[in-house]
């Protein structure tokens, strides 16, 4: 069955594998991530909401897996094992971290699901890097802030947001584009139609 003719939904091999292997990639950029993480809090001392601008990286995962496979359940399951990696590989925050990944990729999913995966250009990236920036923050107001005053509360929200849209949606976009030039997305439609533009 040919890519055109294969229901949006049906997974195939090299979908799943493609998937697999951003997400593990993905992990152990996310544990370097992490310890980065932890060296720069000091630069961020006086004003620790800033920390949100350097966000984005952690939610790249599932954006790029989804746009590269523009299947159903991609941005869930790349971020999601993405985030089981990192916790393999020592992430500081133990089991909670899965929890972020799944209701990150989550939020990514929902967004591409709202546009019946079929829109798959800038601004759905962009949202779907915004939206996992979002479920990002509300755990972390839950979890790490809630003795934040309100004001730091939302400037950490607004930076976590903008960070996640630039470097998890747009920047994941980008590199989705770079890639298919050289034709190694050739097995994808994301590759197909991006050597078209």
């Amino acid at each position: 069955m040919t890519e055109t003719a294969r229901p949006v939904g049906e997974w195939r091999l090299v979908d799943i594998v493609t998937a697999a292997v951003i997400a593990v990639v993905f992990g152990a950029v996310f544990q370097g991530w992490n310890l980065l993480w932890e060296g720069m809090k000091p630069v961020f001392g006086a004003f620790p909401p800033l920390e949100g601008l350097v966000y984005g990286v952690w939610l790249a995962a599932g954006v790029l897996g989804a746009l590269i496979v523009r299947r159903p359940g991609a941005a869930l399951f790349t971020e999601t094992v993405a985030a089981v990696v990192s916790v393999l590989f020592g992430a500081q925050w133990g089991l909670l971290t899965i929890v972020y990944g799944l209701m990150q990729g989550g939020a990514a999913e929902l967004v591409l699901a709202f546009g019946l995966y079929r829109a798959w250009g800038p601004v759905p990236a962009v949202l779907a890097g915004a939206a996992a920036g979002m479920a990002a923050t509300l755990l972390d107001l839950a979890n790490y802030y809630p003795d934040w005053a309100a004001s730091w509360q939302i400037v950490y929200g607004v930076t976590v947001v903008i960070s996640s849209a630039v470097v998890a949606g747009l920047g994941s976009w980008l590199v989705v584009r770079a890639l298919a030039q050289t034709g190694v997305l050739a097995p994808f439609a994301s590759g197909r139609s991006q050597r078209l533009v």
